[in-house]
């Protein structure tokens, strides 16, 4: 496992790091969209960098995502794979992709650097999206965070731990530790994706070894659940979505209305790998993808109609 992981991780730094990635999966411009730009953010004595994107004429953007990157990836490289600023152009949303130090996330787990050196990533993340609305003058409510890999692990710590700042959470192919509390101040909306043949981060949970080191970590199923815990769900009601081969079926579980309007939405990838459906899986030892749904997409739609 190790050995399959060193490699998938290692392909994905090299791709992600906006190299043969980023001319590959960018698409085509869209004519309202301005040029994504890389800036600079110092936090707890560190300087830390983004990638933030927004619609060109739009006055008063609907709305604020904050997407983060995998382990050995890049905000640049997490833009060029889910291609999110392509659904941020025609909805008219700004979409920001954070760097993590050393290409990673103190998520909580403690097996990356930035989580071994006590790296604020918590406060990095929230200084950030304030800083966003602020400055783009995004309507409160509006604030969504979405996360592939390490990325969801980070994206479910904040929404555990800043459920004031984000009102739902989309992660992709991530939990958290077993380790890490998920008490959030309020409720919050979850869009959760996550393959059953995993070869990084378990479906059932267990053990797992990635870029930084081993860790335990919550099942897919367990987290979904745990949400429906917190924020008071009715039983889940199932639907299945078809596509055409291998990992083309998703079992859906939609728990809704929960408090204060929120919904948990769990999407099984049966047969489905480590990958962002919609977008090209890295390499054959990341497992199968699945075009049953596009998760930029289907995020976005979950979203807009999940503000607070």
């Amino acid at each position: 496992m190790f050995t399959v992981c060193h490699r998938l991780l290692r392909l994905t730094a090299v791709l992600l790091a906006g190299g043969l990635a980023a001319s590959a999966l960018t698409p085509v411009p869209h004519a309202s969209a301005i040029p994504a730009k890389t800036a600079q953010l110092d936090h707890g004595g560190l300087p830390r960098t983004y990638v933030v994107h927004a619609p060109v004429g739009v006055e008063r953007p609907s709305a604020l995502v904050i997407n983060l990157h995998a382990a050995g990836g890049t905000g640049g490289g997490q833009a060029a794979l889910t291609r999110y600023d392509a659904v941020a152009d025609a909805n008219g949303f700004v979409v920001a992709y954070p760097d993590g130090i050393d290409l990673s996330w103190a998520d909580g787990r403690g097996a990356s650097v930035p989580d071994r050196q006590g790296v604020d990533d918590v406060g990095f993340i929230s200084a950030l999206t304030t800083k966003l609305v602020a400055d783009y003058g995004i309507p409160g409510g509006r604030v969504f965070i979405t996360g592939l890999s390490a990325g969801a692990f980070m994206a479910n710590r904040m929404a555990c731990e800043r459920a004031d700042l984000f009102a739902a959470v989309a992660p992709v192919a991530g939990t958290l530790g077993t380790n890490v509390a998920c008490n959030p101040s309020r409720p919050v909306s979850v869009f959760a994706t996550h393959g059953t043949v995993d070869p990084i981060v378990p479906y059932g949970g267990g053990g797992m070894t990635g870029r930084g080191g081993a860790s335990t970590v919550v099942a897919a199923p367990a987290m979904a659940d745990r949400w429906r815990q917190v924020d008071g769900c009715p039983p889940p009601v199932d639907e299945t979505l078809f596509g055409a081969g291998h990992g083309q079926q998703i079992q859906r579980t939609t728990s809704a209305p929960c408090a204060a309007g929120t919904a948990v939405v769990f999407n099984r990838v049966d047969g489905g790998g480590h990958t962002w459906p919609g977008a090209p899986a890295l390499m054959d030892a990341a497992g199968a993808t699945t075009n049953v749904i596009d998760a930029s997409v289907a995020s976005w739609q979950f979203f807009d109609t999940h503000g607070r």
